[in-house]
């Protein structure tokens, strides 16, 4: 039976809803009653008897164990465990994203340059798992196993059967894995080494360039240019390298893979004949350019018409066209320059107006905006626009997740970010965007942040005040549908976060009065709002009873800090 949505588990995590199944255990959303912060719950019964289940057990037992002693931006945390006797909760990061298995499903074969970013990223966390003493085998890459977080990171998830390699064992004692990304030896009698991990990579990238499942009952293996001739040679023969059903004819370890990652141009067969012919081909090339410069120039410059034609018909679609039609002709314009900022601004413009910007419009979205990060992070004024204008739409609009404000400021932090690291003061939306980013700062330095031990400044309490006032007023101008629901939302977390923090504000200084004054401010503005639906006149209700608890709770913590310096 599963654990019910309410139940608190060890007096601190609170059961918010069941997120996951899989085998025997159950994966839940927990909020942690004292943090402040969500956790994953993974929980297995032990009550089931026979093999199987002690089996499965064990691998939870394992994987925690294992997960506990490591640290790698690319790897989960685990936080705690707890066994009651008939029930094992490992609590672990809660991973906001999709996995590359979804992505896949939904957009198929993903680009080169995307893909091979990701194996880099892949292939660090491999060799990180490969350098423990002993060394840990992970024996299950796969896409579904690999979380894309909304910020372009990769985390690799299910540890249930990695297992630390011992030299002398002969052969593993479990048959485990997935067929079609596991090698062979891992489904025979031999030992599975550093080498098996590098297999099931070169299959994940083989996945994700082709669109081909290597699972399915019909596939079979074919070189990924086979698939798709604009791929790179040279990174045919990584893959094919990596996917040797010889162990000893892959790459030994993930340093000469990353080595190999990172020039896969000077494995292009096409490289290799251009630097032997170089002098040649420079030499037909200069007596050719006379005769065909004039042709092939004119080739180019129609290609780029009709290309540049396209784009600017998609991006100028009229004003009456229907919400869904707007949303797929700037999505088609992204997919054709990938590059130029206006079919994203259009993009957001439209989801503003929609006033719905879900997990299925950020999806669009961040999916297209990842693909092209490099080339459109720069400090030219047209990012910082598609930087703010992308921020504020996450800040205010986004409904995905859990739907919190808090979730939202974390969701736009980057953004605000990138604006703050341009230090291009000039820039109109500098200012206000540096208030978002505070927001967003405090939240990651101080409060979803369970390992830390910092304590927030005055200095960071000042900001912060500072930074949500801002907010306050701004949120006053936005008329969406949905606008009220919004503004209780915000208003809901800012007297919660007034509220835990308020020792800390006590123990800095922080006048007293702004912040009672922030929290009067609320409740006014709470009071003013008119709202039937339930939802909003539960928050609604919520925020007007806080105050009041509050205003008392917050009267106490700076009459107690008086008495303790006194």
């Amino acid at each position: 039976m599963a654990t019910k949505v309410g139940t608190v588990l060890d007096g601190k995590y609170e059961i918010l809803k069941q997120i996951g199944k899989g085998g025997m255990s159950i994966v839940y959303l927990a909020m942690d009653k004292r943090l402040n912060k969500q956790w994953a719950v993974k929980e297995i019964r032990k009550t089931a008897s026979g093999k199987n289940n002690e089996v499965v057990v064990n691998s939870l037992l394992a994987e925690a164990n294992l997960m506990k002693r490591l640290d790698h931006p690319a790897l989960p945390r685990i936080v705690d465990i707890i066994d009651n006797g008939q029930t094992i909760y490992v609590i672990m990061d809660y991973i906001e994203g999709e996995s590359l298995g979804k992505i896949l499903k939904e957009y198929g074969a993903q680009p080169q340059e995307q893909v091979l970013d990701w194996a880099k990223q892949l292939c660090d966390v491999l060799e990180y798992l490969h350098s423990q003493k002993p060394p840990i085998i992970y024996r299950d890459m796969k896409p579904d196993n690999v979380m894309l977080k909304p910020e372009g990171n990769l985390k690799v998830i299910d540890f249930g059967i990695a297992r630390e390699y011992k030299e002398k064992n002969l052969a593993d004692t479990t048959i485990l894995g997935t067929r079609g990304y596991a090698p062979p030896e891992q489904h025979g009698s031999r030992q599975t080494d550093v080498r098996s991990d590098i297999y099931a990579l070169g299959m994940t990238m083989h996945h994700l360039l082709t669109g081909a499942d290597p699972r399915n009952a019909d596939y079979m293996y074919a070189p990924i240019r086979q698939w798709n001739l604009e791929l790179s040679g040279g990174l045919e023969r990584i893959i094919d390298k990596c996917t040797a059903l010889d162990p000893e004819d892959r790459y030994q370890n993930c340093s000469e893979l990353m080595y190999a990652l990172e020039h896969y141009e000077e494995e292009d067969g096409a490289y290799k004949k251009k630097q032997k012919r170089k002098l040649a081909s420079f030499i037909i090339a200069a007596s050719m350019s006379v005769v065909l410069g004039t042709a092939g120039l004119g080739a180019q410059a129609m290609g780029a018409y009709e290309h540049s034609r396209d784009y600017e018909q998609m991006i100028n679609i009229s004003d009456s066209t229907p919400y869904d039609e707007k949303v797929q002709s700037y999505l088609e314009a992204i997919d054709l320059a990938g590059t130029d900022t206006r079919a994203y601004l259009k993009l957001l413009d439209a989801y503003q107006e929609n006033g719905q910007f879900g997990d299925e419009e950020s999806k669009q979205f961040i999916a297209r905006y990842n693909q092209n990060r490099e080339q459109l992070e720069t400090e030219d004024r047209e990012y910082l626009e598609l930087a703010y204008e992308s921020g504020i739409t996450y800040f205010y609009l986004y409904s995905g997740g859990d739907s919190t404000f808090r979730n939202r400021a974390l969701k736009a932090y980057p953004y605000f970010q990138s604006i703050v690291e341009s230090k291009n003061t000039e820039y109109q939306y500098y200012e206000i965007s540096q208030s978002y980013q505070i927001i967003g700062e405090f939240y990651t330095n101080y409060v979803v942040n369970a390992t830390s031990v910092k304590e927030p400044t005055k200095e960071a309490y000042e900001g912060l005040l500072d930074s949500l006032n801002i907010c306050i007023d701004k949120v006053e101008s936005y008329d969406y549908d949905d606008a009220a629901n919004i503004k209780l939302t915000m208003y809901q977390e800012i007297v919660n976060l007034l509220n835990d923090h308020r020792r800390g504000l006590a123990s800095v200084k922080i006048d007293k009065n702004s912040v009672l004054k922030m929290l009067e401010i609320i409740r006014e503005k709470t009071e003013k709002l008119a709202v039937t639906q339930q939802a909003s006149l539960a928050i609604r209700d919520s925020i007007l009873y806080s105050c009041e608890q509050y205003v008392e709770n917050i009267e106490r913590a700076y009459s107690n800090m008086e008495e303790r310096r006194q």
